[in-house]
């Protein structure tokens, strides 16, 4: 594995996208200071994941990044990618098979920073563990920067053991030791925590036993309990059935009256048609006649517009003609003064001829001997340009000719190189061969990636399946957990009201309880849980029964007369539970009250009042025997009266007793609801285990199938590159070697006829140089010439020309003024005519007024007309209004009527569906216990009644009630405790087992952490013992190690340079640390070379003769190790194979120029 390429782009100075090819095993990288050599390690180090900005010389991360500088802008994001020729299969794992490895890193403004491997997108932990074992890191022994040195010397042994772990491959043993003792930490907590929930599931599971029992009892009395309330609810339905049999019979009568009065609506609506007809008629005769008053009305107005624009013209021809007059007369003024101008003019022309004529004669003759002169001069030009061109055309050739000649011997030396490097690069490319890899890989990527999109689909289906899922058993659980709360609200309201009850009907009399006991009705009912009052008369039954609510309900209570003798202390009553038939009136308080016949048989005497003052208006007609009671419980009878108002224990004890059956019936809804929960959530578990099994497959699936596509894709891309480069090569060195043969014979021939063309030119030269000496003496004489007639040319001219532009401005003023003059008089002509068509105009007088006046007359007179038949039409739309208005008041009366029947089938209708409603919802309760209506109806025994099945679903109801609270969900409860007990148990057994594993993992990687370190610190350690003294020349270098643990011993180097005895190692000179550094870090890549190392101007410190044997070894070592070293060292220069220098000529920004020194010396040994 070697690094083969650094690629950067906007990473501190390197701002342009910039690529250093590192082709040898030592390159160099030099530069003036400043310029930004030491970026390109920063660049290493920080694409290799180092995370601390103050490693990368900055503040924080985004420092990295090119700030800007006074010629550009600041950049957006800092791009760096290291690319590593991966041959030789020294990086392992998944990415062993792969060529070419490619790590880029790179981070924006706002700080987020992105991994890549092979163009996908990675952890940094990615990273890192791709580089574990093979010397490489952000802060491994393989970068050695400047401050590194004096940083490894003055290390603490613990700091210096970092760097032979990382030789020695262990650092991902102790990555993974702390991965297992994270997880056996973890493991621990899980212990710890599963065996306190098994103890409480222990506790829950003895609990829910004995409430799973009671459960069970309690089912089987809700069945029971169903069964009769299905069956009393069809009898009432059967009931129900009848009434709307004879409800539907009277919707049908009041429907027939509707019919008729529709039928006389239908009537009244056929006259209203009639009557819009007529009304029609006449509305459209009267838009008729109105558009016909409308017309004779605008005529009128058109023709009084008329004759208000003939009077309003008269008025403008008569100033028209005014304003025309005006204008003649100061025209016919303006002629008469152009015209004395222009005779003056004239006059002035005439004299200024004779001279102006003499004096262009003069003008003319010497402009004659001027351009004579410049005749014979222009002619000596044509001879001197002809000359210059030969002349230039000769030297030019020359000149060409030398340069031709160079150029095409230089061409041919060059291209005879070329062909030499062409043929041995060609020789070395395969194409076939990478053809064929490249088809195979496409084939395998296709298939893979198909495999990708069907697998996708796959997750994402089971995604959204379990997404579906979890939401249901939200909304259940939710519903479980309020559930729950209302049922604990409710036991603990029924508790309490139960506790006041038993108070209340003496059920906590100790003796009394003893002798019921005794009686075998210890579990009977008492008076007070079985009466049924209607609201508001509750208070008024307390006060009349009073103790007698504590009273036992028996079947007959003569049959303990003589038990009562054995009763030694207490209160106890008894009531019989039937006493043959009850007459009950309607006014008396036994009408109020459901219960035993004895009960119902003692209050039928006693009547009701809403208050006191009815109740004292009714005591005078009360018989013998009765009584009188109101709302409030204020009894009366004849001559006495009592009231209770509080204080006594039964105070309330049947509101009390109906809110407890209110509680109870509460319960039994909420448990049932509650079992129907259970059930849905357990169902809900099962199908959520199954769907994330499912998902946690497609998923393992899905990324396997990508991280396939992934290595193919890189396969493929790179073999694709090679393929291509190759083929394009190879087709650019075919073109060009055919170039380079034609080129070569050309030159050749060429560089022949040049060399004999340069002769030429060179004769030609030496005949033209006396041609010029004959042309020079010729040029002085014309000269002279051309400067004397060009004198008296000059002075003639100016005397003719003045003369003449004094006669040329006369000339153009007459010209000007005749112009003017005929303007003038074409102006007058057309006054003239302006003046007569106005006078002529005028003449025609006020005869198309009157013509007017006649045609306004008539159309008055027919406007009287059309308004006389305009009346008319409006009469006759009236009337019709009318006859459609009454029609429209029968029609409402009928809707009216039509309306009032409609409502009243609307409300026999109500009453129909409320009594279908009724019925429906008893056959739906029918229908949701499970039972069909039909069949249980048919199951009913003849004389089966409502009154009857009520009492006996009473009965099962009290029955039910002396269970409860019972806990419905125990019984699936328990049978879930009991699964997770067992579930738990295993959970136990595994941890356990667990906890076993990882501390036996823990002591074989300890075995082996120790086995690998002392093995590395001992062959550093004879490493650094041979080193050493090479570096210096002699003395002694070792190490040692500070602690007997070889787990965590540090690590300690010992330095004795020759003729010196120092005890401490800080002691040493600069350039001795550095030399110790370098003989740790060479020793360490003896044994587990690096695949490159990075030096830092690690030879600043040290002298001529150090830095020979520093070369020395470096070079050595490059056989084994890549070097990329950045020096001022001339000598360290000299060792290079290739240098890459960094310049700044753009101040903030570095580009580079790299030389490849093997090369250039072969071409200066050529030369």
């Amino acid at each position: 594995m070697r690094l083969s390429t650094i690629k950067l782009s906007g990473f501190k100075s390197f701002v342009d996208p910039t690529v250093l090819h590192l082709p040898g095993n030592m390159t160099g990288v030099v530069g003036p200071n400043g310029c930004g050599k030491s970026n390109i390690i920063d660049a290493v180090r920080w694409v290799m994941g180092e995370s601390s900005a103050s490693r990368l010389r900055g503040d924080n991360l985004t420092d990295v990044i090119f700030a800007g500088s006074s010629a550009r802008k600041p950049v957006s994001q800092a791009l760096v990618e290291l690319v590593f020729d991966n041959a030789d299969g020294q990086v392992g794992g998944e990415y062993a098979g792969y060529g070419e490895i490619s790590v880029k890193r790179t981070v924006s403004r706002d700080g987020q920073s992105s991994y890549f491997l092979n163009g996908t997108r990675c952890r940094r932990r990615d990273i890192t563990d791709l580089f574990l074992g093979t010397g490489l890191g952000p802060r491994s022994y393989s970068i050695i920067e400047q401050g590194m040195i004096s940083q490894v010397i003055d290390a603490k042994p613990e700091e210096l053991r970092v760097y032979l772990e990382e030789a020695a491959g262990i650092s991902k043993y102790k990555e993974r030791r702390r991965e297992t003792e994270t997880r056996i930490r973890h493991t621990r907590e899980n212990l710890e925590r599963l065996t306190d929930v098994r103890n409480e599931v222990d506790k829950q599971l003895d609990h829910l036993k004995r409430q799973a029992r009671a459960a069970e009892q309690y089912q089987a009395l809700k069945a029971d309990h169903r069964d009769k309330d299905a069956q009393l609810k069809a009898l009432e339905y059967r009931s129900l059935q009848g009434e709307l049999a004879a409800m539907r019979e009277q919707i049908g009568s009041e429907e027939t009256g509707l019919e008729g009065l529709v039928a006389e609506q239908r009537q009244a609506e056929a006259q209203i048609e009639l009557c819009r007809e007529q009304h029609t008629e006449a509305r459209e005769n009267l838009n008729k006649v109105q558009a016909e008053a409308y017309r004779v009305g605008g005529d009128i107005a058109r023709i009084e517009q008329q004759i208000q624009h003939q009077r309003e013209l008269r008025q403008r021809l008569e100033q028209a003609r005014s304003e025309a007059d005006q204008a003649r007369a100061q025209l016919l003024a303006h002629i008469d003064g152009d015209t004395r101008q222009l005779a003056e003019a004239q006059a002035q022309i005439a004299a200024a001829a004779p001279r102006l004529a003499d004096l262009q004669a003069s003008d003319a003759q010497r402009q004659q001997a001027l351009r004579e002169v410049e005749a014979a001069l222009a002619q000596w030009q044509q001879q001197w340009d002809a000359y210059a061109r030969a002349q230039s055309e000769a030297a030019r050739g020359a000149e060409v000719e030398r340069t031709r000649i160079e150029y095409l011997d230089r061409q041919t030396l060059d291209a005879d190189r070329r062909r030499e490097l062409l043929a041995g690069e060609r020789s070395g490319l395969d194409v076939e061969a990478l053809s064929r890899t490249l088809a195979g890989v496409q084939a395998e990527h296709e298939q893979q990636r198909a495999s990708v999109e069907t697998l996708g689909a796959q997750l994402e289906q089971r995604k959204l399946a379990q997404s579906a899922l979890l939401d249901r058993q939200r909304n259940a659980q939710a519903e479980l957990a309020e559930l729950r709360k209302q049922q604990q609200a409710a036991r603990g309201r029924l508790a309490s009201l139960e506790a006041l009850q038993h108070a209340a009907l003496g059920q906590e009399k100790s003796a009394a309880l003893a002798w019921l006991q005794a009686q075998g009705l210890g579990d009977a009912q008492r008076l007070g849980e079985l009466l049924t009052v209607e609201a508001g008369w509750e208070t008024a039954v307390e006060s009349v029964l009073g103790v007698l609510l504590e009273a036992v309900v028996v079947d007959s209570a003569e049959s303990f007369a003589d038990a009562f003798a054995t009763l030694d202390a207490g209160r106890v009553a008894l009531v019989s539970q039937t006493v043959g038939n009850v007459t009950v009136p309607t006014d008396s308080l036994a009408a109020k009250v459901g219960g035993p016949d004895a009960i119902r048989r003692l209050l039928a005497g006693i009547r009701l009042a809403d208050d006191l003052v009815a109740a004292r208006a009714l005591a005078p007609t009360l018989a013998a025997g009765e009584a009188v009671i109101t709302r409030a419980g204020e009894w009366m009878g004849a001559g006495w009266l009592r009231a209770v108002r509080s204080g006594e224990a039964q105070q309330g004890a049947l509101a009390r007793e109906r809110d407890i059956q209110s509680l109870r019936h509460e319960l039994t809804q909420l448990g049932e609801r509650e079992t129907q929960l259970g059930d849905e959530l357990t169902r809900l578990r099962q199908q959520l285990a199954e769907a994330e099994q499912q998902r946690e497959d497609a998923q393992r699936s899905v990324y396997l199938a990508h991280r396939s596509v992934s290595e193919l894709a890189g396969q493929m891309q790179s073999q694709s590159g090679r393929l291509d480069s190759a083929q394009q090569r190879i087709a650019h060195i075919d073109a060009e070697l055919a170039q380079l043969a034609s080129a070569a014979s050309e030159a050749q021939t060429q560089a022949s006829a040049a060399r004999g063309t340069l002769e030429q030119a060179l004769a030609r030269m030496g005949e033209l140089e006396t041609d010029r000496q004959r042309l020079d003496a010729e040029r002085r004489a014309l000269s002279e010439q051309r400067d004397a007639a060009r004198n008296a040319a000059r002075d003639a001219s100016e005397a003719a020309h003045a003369l003449a532009l004094s006669a040329q401005a006369q000339r153009a003023q007459a010209a000007s003024l005749e112009q003017s003059l005929a303007r003038m008089q074409q102006q007058r002509e057309q006054l003239q005519v302006r003046c007569d068509e106005l006078a002529a105009q005028l003449a025609e007088g006020d005869a198309p007024i009157q013509v007017l006046d006649g045609e306004r007359q008539r159309g008055l007179e027919q406007r009287i007309a059309v308004d006389k038949q305009l009346a008319q039409a409006r009469s006759a739309v009236d009337g019709v209004e009318g006859e459609l208005r009454r029609c429209e008041q029968v029609r409402q009366q009928r809707d009216q009527q039509a309306l009032l029947r409609r409502d009243a089938i609307a409300r026999l209708r109500l009453q129909e569906q409320s009594l279908a409603l009724h019925a429906q919802q008893l056959a739906d309760a029918v229908a949701g216990a499970e039972r069909v209506m039909d069949e249980v109806m048919a199951a009913l025994p003849e004389q089966a009644d409502v009154e009857s099945w009520t009492r006996a679903l009473g009965d099962l109801e009290a029955r039910i009630r002396r269970l409860e609270p019972v806990n419905l969900a125990a019984i699936q409860e328990f049978n879930e405790q009991s699964q997770r007990k067992t579930y738990l148990d295993a959970q136990h057994a595994d941890l356990t087992s667990a906890l076993e594993t990882l501390e036996s993992a823990i002591r074989k990687i300890d075995r082996e952490t120790r086995g690998r370190f002392k093995d590395t610190f001992d062959r550093v350690n004879a490493g650094v013992q041979e080193i050493y003294p090479r570096l210096f020349g002699g003395g002694h270098g070792y190490l040692e190690l500070t602690g007997d643990d070889l787990l965590d011993a540090g690590v300690a180097i010992m330095a004795r340079p020759p003729g010196k005895r120092v005890s401490n190692i800080s002691l040493l000179s600069g350039g001795e640390k550095a030399l110790t550094a370098v003989a740790l870090v060479f020793a360490i890549f003896r044994l587990n070379p690096a695949p490159f190392c990075l030096l830092d101007e690690v030879d600043a410190p040290l002298d001529e003769a150090n830095v020979g044997r520093f070369c020395a070894l470096v070079k050595e070592m490059s056989e084994q190790v890549q070097f990329l070293f950045v020096t001022h060292n001339k000598a360290t220069m000299e060792s290079a194979q290739q240098l890459s220098g960094v310049t700044m000529r753009e101040p903030g920004v570095s580009r580079l120029v790299s030389v490849d020194l093997a090369e250039a010396a072969r071409l200066a040994g050529a030369a």
